[in-house]
């Protein structure tokens, strides 16, 4: 019985990992960029640097919302983990846990960078750091890829049956 209901969550852990896998990792980023992008009418109202930065600091809490959004398919690999522990696997998960942090990190200094380059009038509030976060996304891709790979191997690894095979089926005659 319990080895039923291991499997059952199991099942449900992959009925939330790829949608989220899907949804969030590979649609989200074009979703969330766009809203959270300031439009050319907005950056032409921002004439102070505090409303400049009032601005961008609005976007923190939508950042927070994605990173947590963002994280739903490495809390199933988490729980996959804990109901069918493999030392391998969860060496690889920690991998997974650590390229998320790094692509989190990356992608809010972007983001937030982003909002701060944004500027209708051509006038340098902010250091010309904030403008070299536009190579963010090229280190963004770096981290994320091999992320996705992980993730979608260990997904695939974690929802696979192989335990019914050895527990109940029965040897070919």
């Amino acid at each position: 019985m319990l080895n039923h209901r291991k499997l059952a969550a199991r099942a449900l852990l992959a009925v939330v990992f790829w949608p989220s896998l899907f949804f969030f990792w590979f649609l989200g980023p074009f979703v969330f960029f766009l809203l959270s992008t300031t439009s050319s009418e907005v950056c032409t109202r921002l004439e102070t640097r505090a409303e400049f930065l009032a601005a961008a600091n609005g976007t923190i809490p939508m950042l927070a919302v994605q990173n947590l959004i963002y994280a739903v398919p490495i809390v199933c690999l988490v729980l996959w983990d804990r109901l069918l522990p493999e030392p391998a696997r969860a060496r690889h998960i920690v991998t997974c846990i650590k390229l998320f942090a790094a692509s989190m990190v990356v992608g809010a200094l972007w983001e937030y960078g982003s909002s701060l380059v944004c500027d209708g009038y051509g006038q340098p509030f902010f250091s010309p750091f904030w403008q070299m976060t536009s190579y963010l996304p090229i280190v963004s891709v770096v981290l994320n890829i091999p992320l996705y790979i992980l993730a979608f191997s260990l997904g695939r690894a974690f929802s696979t049956r192989e335990d019914v095979a050895g527990d109940e089926a029965s040897p070919p005659a």
